[in-house]
């Protein structure tokens, strides 16, 4: 199933990353602001038409915005998750580590027990 949430949440933060405001971007992609803000929460779903034109109007790539619902897109992820701990002291990265491996352990557990 596709997690629209967090498609849009995916926009959200590659679109105020780039200091673009919903205006800016709604003239961008050719739609209104409020279609922009309900594709951002996910109470709106973006046709592939507009989905194309809000990765063009971002200059970002098709892996950013779908890289959890994709399958192919573990290289990205991995990237990104490197790049997320690239300047962290030893500290914090070992914490990082260990929350991760901790929390890879829960999830594993929880599925076990689903199943």
């Amino acid at each position: 199933m596709i997690d629209y949430k967090h498609i849009g949440a995916r926009i959200r933060a590659i679109r105020t990353e780039k200091k673009i405001t919903q205006e800016q971007l709604a003239e961008a992609v050719g739609v209104g602001t409020s279609h922009i803000s309900h594709i951002e929460t996910g109470s709106g779903k973006a046709s592939l038409e507009t989905l194309i034109q809000i990765i063009n109007a971002l200059d970002c790539s098709a892996d950013e915005l779908f890289c959890l619902e994709v399958k192919s897109a573990k290289p990205f992820l991995n990237n990104w998750l490197s790049e997320i701990v690239a300047d962290c002291d030893p500290t914090e990265t070992k914490l990082i580590l260990d929350t991760v491996t901790s929390l890879k352990s829960s999830l594993r557990r929880l599925k076990i027990m689903e199943e």
